[in-house]
């Protein structure tokens, strides 16, 4: 059931004013992970990541939200299991080496499989801060799905650079999945 507008303006009110740690808490989170992504995995895939946070961060400010876990976990298991295969499809079929001619820059250091799995970590206690009430959960789940559905459409513009690739870039298989399952999440976050 849909909340009434002013059920919705007491909720953001709520939020907005008995919650100012979170608002910390989401914003260390977001610059933590990445910057840990600018030291890891170099500039253009780490502004990427970021753009998927902070994107995710002003849908969560701005759109409050109190859905039980239970009433978004299919589309939360859905698209990250997708982000999972997502990534192991990119580091099986050289994603980063081809970035890096794409963008003419070097290859990251650390472009494995463990730090694809690192970007994973956070967004795995998904469930138990939302299930505890949490509102970190929220916000991790807004930059899941925002990142998701909006970040992973660049594997469908990649291709368009490249002519020898018969309309294919490493991750684009799997995002044709994953892209609408993480708008699913969205929607029902609304």
């Amino acid at each position: 059931m849909k909340p009434s507008r002013h059920e919705s303006n007491l909720l953001k009110k709520e939020f907005m004013n008995k919650r100012p740690a979170v608002i910390i808490e989401a914003l260390l989170c977001m610059a933590a992970i990445s910057g840990l992504g600018f030291a890891l995995l170099g500039n253009i895939p780490a502004i990427l990541f970021t753009l998927g946070f902070f994107a995710g961060f002003i849908l969560w400010f701005i759109v409050p939200t109190d859905v039980t876990f239970s009433s978004i976990k299919v589309p939360y298991y859905l698209t990250f299991t997708l982000f999972i295969i997502n990534k192991l499809e990119e580091y099986s079929f050289d994603f980063f080496p081809e970035l890096a001619v794409f963008a003419d820059v070097t290859v990251p250091k650390y472009a494995s499989i463990e730090i694809y799995m690192l970007q994973a970590l956070a967004w795995a206690f998904v469930p138990l801060l939302i299930k505890r009430g949490n509102q970190l959960g929220y916000y991790l789940l807004w930059t899941l799905f925002t990142s998701m559905g909006f970040i992973e459409l660049i594997h469908f513009f990649l291709p368009l650079f490249f002519t020898n690739y018969l309309g294919y870039f490493p991750g684009l298989a799997s995002a044709v999945i994953l892209v609408p399952a993480a708008w699913w999440g969205m929607y029902r976050l609304l």
